[in-house]
């Protein structure tokens, strides 16, 4: 029911009907004039964040919510008349998908620079998915969203993809010394570019549930040379091969065809139990609460919904966040009360001494140029 009708309560709700809203407000267009007693439905996987004459009151969790506001039926219309009959007493509903979006793709526009030891600089090429959950509805909001109706994860993914690329840049030169040691390796690169990125994430009240990275190529000619080493490495060792070839053939010559069968099937018989012991072996599976984030006082699970942490106390309903420390901000705050920064200002971008490009803030290696800054 609209919220802007001159007689009836209105009752609110949101259906997704695209799997991909992060956030979408009631009303879209502008504020409404929602009534006292007005009715809030929120899904198990939403969360609401409630707005009343320009600032946030309140987020709900999943129920039925009812809704005060000033505004009076009928009455409201006949005080409103100095303000051409539209109350001045505005309210809107922001309604939260608090589900994990997945398949969500990162990968470089750009080939970014890495100073490989024995290849020397190349330019690399990385692709993968991720996905994320909103964790503090509120903090998106006043982050990110804003005063926008709809926002879905086109609007934040291009920007998230500038951030992975950035940090996954660093993590390449700060663990793999060569592309020849990265076979085997990919697990154990997106586990820590998941790490770092969390806290990135964390600033905006999102949460980086899963990140995989699916290719790293270097340039056509790069990969020649790769190619070439393999087969060289083939050829050293031919002397090796050639002689277990001929004791091979030594062995079998000096036995009947039924006997070597026999000893063949015998090898087989004994790798058969072994074969078969992993695909019978129970796999476990771990179970993720997608409605749960993080206290960051004790890092134990909290809801959209909780005001503060029920073991340590900690603040859950973050406005705003320091910029430079992460710290939590109270509404209005001028300066961070843990580093003193001014909380309007935002970071510095970090300029490379060598080649001057711009990078994220924070950064410790180049896009452009791979060498380490500072």
């Amino acid at each position: 029911m609209g919220t802007d009708n001159l007689i009836f309560l209105e009752v609110i709700e949101w259906h997704d009907t695209t799997g991909r809203e992060m956030v979408h407000r009631i009303p879209e267009q502008g504020s409404g004039e929602i009534k006292w007693g007005a009715q809030l439905i929120i899904r198990e996987s939403q969360a609401g964040v409630f707005f009343y004459n320009g600032r946030a009151c309140d987020v709900f969790g999943p129920g039925r919510h009812t809704l005060k506001t000033a505004n009076i039926p009928m009455l409201t219309k006949l005080l409103a008349a100095p303000w051409g009959a539209t109350s001045p007493l505005r309210a809107e509903v922001y309604f939260v998908g608090m589900q994990v979006f997945t398949d969500l793709k990162w990968g470089t526009r750009d080939p970014v620079a890495f100073k490989d030891a024995e290849l020397g600089l190349i330019r690399l090429r990385a692709h993968g998915v991720f996905n994320v959950q909103v964790v503090q509805p509120l903090l998106l909001i006043n982050t990110l969203v804003g005063t926008i109706g709809k926002f879905d994860t086109e609007a934040i993914e291009e920007y998230l993809k500038e951030v992975i690329v950035s940090r996954f840049n660093d993590l390449l030169g700060e663990q793999l010394d060569s592309l020849f040691s990265l076979p085997g390796r990919y697990d154990e690169l997106s586990t820590s570019l998941r790490d770092r990125l969390r806290e990135d994430l964390s600033h905006f009240g999102l949460g980086l549930r899963q990140l995989y990275i699916t290719s790293i190529t270097p340039p056509p000619e790069v990969q020649k040379t790769i190619d070439d080493r393999s087969r060289l490495s083939v050829i050293e060792d031919l002397d090796s091969l050639i002689k277990l070839k001929a004791a091979a053939a030594m062995e079998k010559a000096a036995e009947t065809g039924g006997e070597a069968g026999a000893g063949l099937g015998m090898g087989m018989g004994f790798m058969m139990p072994a074969m078969f012991a992993d695909s019978l072996r129970p796999h476990s599976a771990t179970a993720v609460d997608s409605q749960a984030g993080h206290c960051q006082g004790c890092n134990r699970p909290v809801h959209a919904e909780d005001r503060f942490c029920a073991f340590c106390g900690h603040q859950q309903l973050v406005f705003t966040q320091c910029a430079h420390c992460g710290e939590n901000l109270l509404p209005f705050a001028r300066f961070c009360p843990r580093c003193g920064h001014p909380a309007a200002e935002k970071p510095i971008p970090t300029a490379c001494p060598h080649c001057k490009a711009v990078n994220l803030p924070n950064a410790s290696f180049c896009n452009q140029c791979g060498e380490k800054i500072g």
